[in-house]
């Protein structure tokens, strides 16, 4: 009879929790797969069963094939730095230096700043003869560049804004890790005569494994759903050249009120994150070390 009631207990505890993510989480995800199967209602003009005629429309739509091509650059740009730049900053602050709150304290002030603040503030940096960076190339005679307005640079700048905005935020995570590993395996390594380099690359790296695996997973979902920074500076131009698809999806449903696109449109990226994740585990979980 307790073994029922603690039972009971349990599950009105978790309900609230599973209600909440079902309501916002799984039922709009089923809802989204149906509704790529039908087309947009319009005025009076209910929508219809087409079957697989959106994700054909797909295939052909040039702009989704650039959209998803910049995605693709933007997360093997974004990732892999912010990831080496967050374990570099990991170390530095989690070492016996003066001033390390405060290094620790400016390294993560990126992250608690919302993204829109951030695009405002590099918008003053990119700004062509006025912004920060044009200014400081006057001084070594350099001529003023357009990196928003030009189509071969201005992906590359977005990936900046968000390897700034992103590393300090991954760098908690691998502080965190850092700060569980024994001192007694530095010792035993300084006993051993083992070099920093050797000892972070046969020892410390491989216990991090745990903590790379999730931030990895992180960083890539990230990569295709933050765009607000693009929404703001750029709006995807020029000629789509910074927009990505999760900014195309919002263009196609909400600009051009394409509801049945749209959810073709996120039934992809949906699957194309599904299979990134399993991925990623599948190849690292193997080397991942969780003792």
């Amino acid at each position: 009879m307790k073994a029922r009631i603690a039972w009971i207990h349990g599950w009105l505890l978790l309900s609230p929790a599973i209600i909440l993510l079902f309501a916002f989480t799984h039922y709009p995800a089923v809802v989204t797969i149906i509704n790529s199967f039908f087309s947009t209602p319009r005025g009076k003009r209910a929508s219809v069963f087409v079957g697989p005629d959106n994700y054909l429309q797909l295939l052909d739509d040039d702009v989704f094939w650039k959209v998803l091509w910049n995605n693709f650059l933007y997360a093997i740009g974004t990732v892999p730095i912010s990831i080496v730049i967050a374990i570099i900053m990991a170390l530095w602050v989690n070492s016996k230096i003066s001033g390390r709150s405060f290094a620790r304290m400016a390294y993560f002030t990126p992250t608690v700043l919302p993204l829109i603040a951030v695009a405002n503030i590099w918008m003053f940096f990119y700004t062509p003869g006025f912004g920060l960076f044009d200014q400081i190339g006057e001084l070594f005679g350099l001529s003023h560049h357009n990196l928003l307005g030009n189509p071969d640079t201005v992906l590359w700048a977005m990936m900046v804004v968000t390897i700034w905005k992103e590393s300090g935020f991954f760098m908690i995570f691998y502080l965190a890790a850092l700060q569980t590993i024994p001192p007694v395996l530095r010792e035993a390594g300084a006993i051993e005569g083992a070099s920093g380099w050797y000892f972070f690359r046969r020892i410390t790296f491989p216990l991090l494994m745990p903590t790379t695996l999730f931030v990895m997973v992180n960083a890539t979902i990230n990569s295709f759903r933050l765009i607000d920074h693009i929404f703001v500076m750029t709006e995807g131009g020029p000629d789509n050249s910074s927009s990505l698809l999760l900014y195309y999806i919002y263009e196609t449903a909400f600009k051009y009120w394409d509801t049945a696109y749209g959810a073709t449109l996120t039934v992809v990226m949906l699957a194309l994150l599904c299979v990134l994740a399993i991925g990623q585990f599948f190849f690292l979980d193997r080397k991942v070390h969780y003792q």
